[in-house]
Order: structure tokens, then sequence, then C-alpha cells
């Protein structure tokens, strides 16, 4: 898991050969203006989902996980408190994985609470699980999905 800002995000490309597209495309796009919903950004490899949400309470969110895909979750507006635990931690799963969807949710609880402001991200790889949209306001956000295997 990485908590950081645009401004330093160029430290983070060497991590997966499409992350230096990604941070690019989040430079080089009114972000402010694409409308909710899901957005091409390079084919099946990346694509955004454009969030404008009610923020929800620790008590209610979930921890989640993907395999088949690493989030970069960008703040646009408000601050989501985003819960964390690693995922070999997590031992009560709601169910099973769904492919379709590359998903998994868990009844665990997060180890910590990362506060993420806006224009800053959080990157969470399919090792981390994570409880997204925490807040007492709404939340703009884009979650870029990058496939793990390239191809």
């Amino acid at each position: 898991m990485i908590l950081d800002t645009l401004h330093n995000a160029e430290r983070y490309s060497a991590l997966h050969p499409l992350f230096s597209q990604v941070f690019a495309f989040m430079r080089n796009t009114p972000l402010q203006s694409l409308a909710v919903g899901r957005h091409a950004v390079l084919g099946d490899d990346v694509f955004a989902i454009v969030q404008r949400v009610a923020g929800r309470t620790r008590d209610v969110a979930q921890l989640e996980c993907h395999r088949k895909y690493i989030d970069i979750q960008f703040v646009l507006e408000g601050v989501d408190e985003m819960g964390w635990r690693p995922l070999a931690d997590c031992h009560q799963p709601v169910s099973d994985y769904s492919v379709d969807a590359d998903i998994q949710f868990f009844h665990d609880a997060p180890n910590a609470w990362i506060a993420t402001p806006a224009d800053s991200f959080c990157i969470f790889f399919p090792e981390d699980a994570h409880a997204p949209l925490i807040a007492q306001q709404h939340i703009h956000k884009i979650v870029f999905k990058v496939a793990v295997n390239v191809g």
C-alpha cells in the first residue's frame, strides 16, 4: 500500500510498466470534468472509474481485495479515510472470490486507517485488502484499475 501525492507519482513508475502512463493521464486530463462511470485509458489493461458518492462509516465498511487489478485511488474532493489490512491476515471472507467482478469481501477489521485528502492517491496491490469511501462528506474520486499482468 502506498499513499502519496501526484507531485511524487513518478517515484512509483518502476513498480509497474503501466504506472507512468496512468500518472501521465492523471496530469494531462481534466479529471474534474469526467462523468461518473467507467472510462477507457488503455483498453482492459487500464481503465478509470469515476465516483461521486456519499461517504460511509467505518462500522459498515468491508475490506475488499482484487487479484487481476491494482487500484490507484485518486481523491479529487473530500477526504477518503481508507481502511487497510494485509490480505494474508484476512481470515473471515464474506463469500468466495468473484472472478467476473475481480473482488472478494471480508468481515475482518482494518489494521490501519489512511486519511487520503484531495490530490492524493493510494495504491493497493493484490496483497492489500482495503475498505474505501469512509468519510463524513461526499467523495469525488477516480479509481484507476491497472492490470497486474499486462497483455
